[in-house]
């Protein structure tokens, strides 16, 4: 085919390579320009629109130092850290912003491990840069008002730990005191998210029929498949707020919220996940009104009074015992009522599916069909069934630990329908009656169980002198009899249901 010709006869030249190559594909420029740009501008929009911004809070410039009677534990402010056998034991005192500044004061280095470790396995399952931001943007549009849900008292925490956390290594992610928000409502965060990895819980509560003494005891494993440094790391936070009830929560250093908690009354709180109707984006985190009810209610009903005043943002299920031997599951769905069971026959277990009016709801059936609480549910209510009175903490610690599954059949190590999958970041007992609580030192519930008194580690008077006194109760001989090790060295597989 000929080139065109101009008006005078001479053919057209050809344009040159690059004109050539802009004409056939400006269009294609264009759009490729306003596909990269749409996404920064969107971002920019978000970061603009969901600010948050601290409150104003003073805050001392001190520094831990070792006690003089014990160089292991640290002290600051009144508060202090040691560790009680592999645990952290930290005793925070004090206003928010005053114990907030200690506790990241005393436990910055430890908090850096695990924030960066927390960051690694984002990275791992969102390995592409645009993915994780993307997320990071609709958490941010989604809980753009979840410091206001909060309270003042819990802002001004997280502000004056946000000015504690310095040097900030992460800030490229999100500014410090915004972030702290988000990993402080971490759990309701992410069971927001469908197929959240804190669906798999189990917990059993034995009353005061079945126990030697008299006392009630509830036994609970938090499976948490996070980073590995959170059960390494676990902290056990002994919280002394001025005109409140004295508290304990397990948990680790950066997150003082309360999944699992007893106060100084013997009122014990476990959280559980689960699933039925929609999240909201108001509402109370549950790890902040377990920490509202710890601090201000001695009993079971007293909580169940103030439960109303916390609406939900997300499903889940609260197991409740006091010293009196009460308990109750309470189910929670955003909106809707609450639903109250109680204990039979002296035992209350609890995995992660509702049983009340919220049981035939699509996504808890879904729950019940694709994970592994209904075996565990199924293998709990059979030991409960088979218990007799005079039970122990070593009864309960080997419930915690029970490998098998429904029918008492053998499964292999690490399966997710056994009560003890080997995913739990901590493993606890909790006796309401003594007020004493008993941690695994992990790994997972197979470490030794130490155990923490906490009528008198919440006294107001309670000054630690010396050395710590240990009492334990022995390790899982699969620690010391190779078949841990070798079940690491297998790849540390999680057969079965998620």
């Amino acid at each position: 085919m000929s080139r065109p010709r101009r008006g005078d006869g001479a053919t057209e030249p050809r344009p040159s390579g690059w004109r050539h190559f802009a004409v056939r594909h400006l269009n294609k420029f264009k759009v490729f320009v306003v596909l990269m740009t749409l996404p920064l501008l969107a971002h920019v929009l978000v970061l603009s629109c969901t600010r948050m911004t601290p409150p104003v809070v003073q805050v001392p410039n001190a520094q831990p130092a070792p006690a003089d009677d014990d160089p292991a534990r640290r002290v600051l402010l009144g508060s202090y850290a040691r560790k009680r056998g592999k645990i952290r034991e930290v005793r925070l005192v004090g206003d928010a912003a005053t114990s907030g500044y200690a506790q990241v004061r005393l436990l910055y280095d430890a908090q850096i491990a695990i924030e960066r470790e927390m960051h690694e396995q984002f990275a791992h399952y969102v390995p592409w840069a645009l993915g994780r931001l993307l997320i990071v943007d609709m958490a941010r549009v989604r809980f753009r008002q979840l410091d206001r849900a909060m309270g003042e008292r819990y802002r001004r925490e997280i502000a004056a730990q946000a000015l504690a956390f310095s040097p900030d290594p992460f800030t490229g992610l999100m500014g410090t005191y915004q972030r702290f928000v988000f990993l402080h409502s971490l759990y309701d965060i992410m069971l927001s998210f469908e197929r959240s990895p804190l669906v798999g819980c189990s917990s059993i509560v034995l009353g005061p029929e079945l126990t030697a003494g008299g006392r009630t005891l509830l036994a609970r494993n938090f499976d948490f498949e996070g980073p590995q440094v959170l059960d390494d790391e676990k902290a056990v936070f002994l919280v002394l707020e001025p005109g409140r009830i004295a508290y304990a929560t397990v948990s680790w250093p950066g997150f003082v919220g309360a999944a699992t908690g007893m106060n100084a009354a013997g009122l014990a709180i476990v959280v559980h996940g689960a699933r039925a109707g929609e999240p909201r984006p108001e509402g109370a985190p549950v790890a902040q009104t377990v920490r509202e009810l710890l601090a201000s209610a001695q009993s079971v009903p007293k909580a169940l009074s103030l439960l109303p005043s916390y609406p939900a943002m997300v499903s889940h299920m609260l197991l409740m015992a006091d010293a009196s031997g009460a308990a109750v599951v309470v189910e929670r769905v955003p909106g809707e009522p609450p639903f109250v069971r109680r204990h039979q026959r002296g035992t209350l277990p609890l995995t992660n599916h509702f049983e009340g009016p919220h049981a035939s709801n699509a996504k808890n059936l879904e729950v019940m069909r694709v994970t592994s609480t209904v075996p565990r549910r199924k293998r709990l209510d059979e030991i409960a069934q088979n218990l007799r009175p005079g039970l122990s903490v070593q009864h309960a610690v080997d419930i915690l630990r029970d490998k098998r599954g429904a029918g008492a059949i053998e499964l292999p190590l690490g399966h997710r329908s056994a009560i003890d999958a080997l995913i739990a970041t901590h493993s606890v007992v909790m006796d309401t009656t003594a007020r004493k609580l008993w941690v695994s030192e992990g790994p997972h519930a197979a470490g030794r169980f130490v155990r923490f008194d906490l009528a008198q580690l919440l006294a107001a008077d309670y000054v630690p002198k010396g050395p710590v006194e240990l009492h334990q109760l022995p390790a899982d001989s699969i620690l010391s009899d190779g078949r841990y090790r070798a079940w690491q060295r297998g790849g540390s597989s999680h057969r079965g249901a998620e």
